[in-house]
């Protein structure tokens, strides 16, 4: 009997009850993510009077769990591709879920920033893995919606810290919005028993019972058998031993590195406008009050660029679609500095958000579909880890841009330029070395081995 090819099987399935899992697993833990990426932004002020420290060192304790992250969307994504995705998701988890909750119990901000720091190596270890294991089960025609879903949990994420933190902080004091965020370790075993490993992973260990228990439920119209033979591109299979080379093969090189340049560009959009857009803002002239409700727009924008972004993804060329948000963040952030009607400004913010934020979201998905399965998650975690660097310069750039006092339209010309650069990145990456191609444009061995058991299994269910 011919063989089946998983990942093509893969590509062509429908949304389905496995899907659905994946897209629950990756979304919720996200979701998590992103109340422990921003609580300490919330509780940050109870801090700073509970341990009667100065800005400085407040900004040095809010900043240690960013360098964690990078340090673990590096390495944890990488590790993922060798011992397996539902693993590594279990000790992220762990990971962020423990060490967050320890930082409730500390009395200094040396302890605090410790705790923080190994937190943040699982906050950015499961990026990566979510990432590569949404992009992989995803049929080809929805990858892009159903990564950007998965990215919106950090916005829920968000909004959970802000309407749970006022009344915990009030109530409990700063520790208990801490304290709460020990309570994910619980879903460690459900992780563990319902998450399915990746497909080259499985493939690469001969775990073919799984694959086929897999195969059924992507493609449950079909017969499978139980000596079927699940197979994949060996040619990429059985690289899996070297990810991390494998990001640079098969001319894959120079779009590595400009994936990573677009990374940069983009993180250093998001973060400057994160930390400094309310400032900014209060620049301009407007009150505390009205500088907060361009933050929010801000995000709405950022939620509303990122789905519909996902939506054009799925719909045109995601290169195309990417190098387009990078031009219109890049021309919008230029006449936000200009722009001083406040009929305007809501618009335009909103736009800002759009393209900048939702940008950086697109492009997560995009890395994920530009990867193969079996270094997709060490694909995703080094552009995330290196792309840090922006996020890291961007609030300290601007804030040097802020001190020189220059005009305000200045500031957001350097925050746009950074856009300009990402465009010339993306406009850079063969497309035509994408994972998606290659599901697209399968070679015809492959689409034998995809298609044969279809006409098998059409044959005998008549």
């Amino acid at each position: 009997m011919p063989p089946v090819n998983v990942y093509a099987l893969t590509g062509q399935s429908r949304f389905n009850r496995l899907h659905g899992l994946i897209l629950f697993w990756c979304m919720l833990i996200l979701i998590i993510d992103g109340y422990d990426l921003a609580v300490v932004g919330a509780a940050l002020p109870a801090i700073m009077k509970d341990m009667n420290i100065d800005a400085t060192s407040a900004g040095m304790m809010a900043g240690s769990a960013l360098f964690g992250t990078m340090l673990g969307a590096i390495f944890l994504g990488t590790l993922a591709d060798r011992i397996g995705r539902p693993r590594m998701t279990a000790i992220c988890v762990v990971l962020f879920s423990l060490f967050t909750a320890g930082a409730g119990l500390t009395k200094d901000p040396a302890s605090f920033s410790f705790m923080r720091f190994v937190a943040g190596l699982g906050i950015g270890g499961v990026l990566p893995i979510c990432t590569a294991q949404m992009g992989e089960f995803s049929p080809i025609k929805l990858r892009t919606r159903l990564v950007t879903l998965v990215f919106a949990g950090y916005s829920v994420g968000g909004i959970l810290v802000a309407l749970t933190a006022k009344q915990l902080i009030e109530s409990h004091g700063w520790q208990w919005v801490f304290y709460v965020a020990g309570l994910p370790v619980l879903l460690v075993p459900f992780i563990l028993m319902t998450m399915p490993d990746a497909i080259g992973y499985m493939l690469k260990h001969g775990r073919q019972a799984e694959l086929r228990q897999v195969a059924r439920q992507l493609a449950p119209q079909m017969v499978i058998r139980d000596d079927d033979l699940m197979v994949g591109n060996p040619a990429i299979v059985n690289k899996q031993d070297q990810p991390v080379r494998n990001l640079f093969s098969d001319g894959r090189a120079f779009s590595t590195l400009m994936i990573w340049a677009a990374f940069i560009t983009g993180l250093f959009m998001v973060y400057a406008l994160n930390s400094w857009l309310t400032k900014l803002m209060a620049m301009a002239g407007f009150s505390l009050g009205s500088a907060l409700n361009f933050v929010i727009v801000f995000n709405l924008g950022a939620i509303a660029g990122a789905l519909g972004g996902g939506w054009l993804g799925d719909r045109l060329n995601i290169k195309r679609v990417l190098f387009s948000f990078y031009l219109v963040g890049t021309v919008s952030l230029a006449l936000l500095g200009y722009t001083r009607s406040t009929t305007l400004l809501y618009p335009m913010v909103f736009i800002v958000g759009a393209s900048t934020l939702g940008a950086q979201l697109l492009a997560y998905a995009y890395a994920g579909d530009f990867y193969p399965s079996t270094v997709r998650a060490t694909g995703v975690g080094f552009a995330s880890g290196i792309g840090r660097t922006g996020a890291i310069v961007a609030p300290v750039l601007i804030g040097w841009l802020i001190s020189m006092q220059l005009p305000l339209e200045h500031n957001f010309l350097a925050i746009a330029l950074a856009g300009l650069i990402g465009a010339a990145a993306v406009s850079l990456i063969r497309q035509s070395l994408a994972d998606s191609s290659a599901v697209r444009h399968p070679q015809a061995g492959s689409a034998a081995c995809a298609t044969a058991p279809l006409k098998r299994d059409s044959t005998e269910l008549i």
